[in-house]
């Protein structure tokens, strides 16, 4: 008898979710089809809170999915892939966005202070996952490039000095490679 395997890939990750302490949506980025409309997700999220928000585990399989998640005061972090999916590479993003997180709102990851920084939580997770694909792990890297990346004020509100240094910086960078 044959068992179906599946093939490796590099698409892990089927969505990233922060929930608040009453189950609703603060972020959420999906990676595929697995829920196609937002009231499709939005039911997804209140199962997944009403089924994890009074257990002290970090694991769950639910609806054919693997879910690691953490809380922290008022704020639930999940990462989400498919039932086969290596727990241990989704919980290093979940780890690795919680402290880009915490370092980035100065070990302050809480509702008011994430909502007052979402433009860097775009930013971080753009960082750590791309269409599904794990890029980064380390969350001293995110930090150091969401740093960077907040600092492109666009060419024409930037002084003569600021696009001298960008460009030493560039050049720089590039011969160091």
């Amino acid at each position: 008898m044959y068992t179906l395997r599946q093939e490796p890939s590099l698409y892990t990750v089927k969505a990233v979710l922060i929930l608040d302490n009453d189950g609703d949506r603060l972020y959420a980025k999906y990676y595929d089809d697995t829920y196609p409309t937002v009231k499709e997700q939005k039911a997804f999220e209140k199962n997944i809170f009403n089924k994890t928000h009074r257990t002290d585990s970090e694991i769950a399989l639910l609806e054919g999915l693997t879910v690691v998640y953490k809380s922290n005061i008022d704020l639930f972090f999940y990462v989400i892939g498919s039932s086969h999916e290596n727990e241990l590479m989704l919980m290093a993003v979940l780890n690795c966005l919680f402290d880009s997180l915490s370092q980035m709102l100065r070990k302050n990851v809480e509702r008011r202070a994430l909502l007052e920084n979402m433009e860097g939580l775009f930013l971080a997770v753009d960082e750590i996952v791309d269409g599904g694909v794990i890029l980064e792990s380390d969350p001293q890297q995110v930090v150091h490039r969401v740093a960077l990346r907040g600092d492109d004020v666009p060419l024409t509100e930037q002084t003569v000095t600021q696009v001298l240094q960008s460009a030493k910086e560039q050049i720089k960078w590039s011969l160091l490679r």
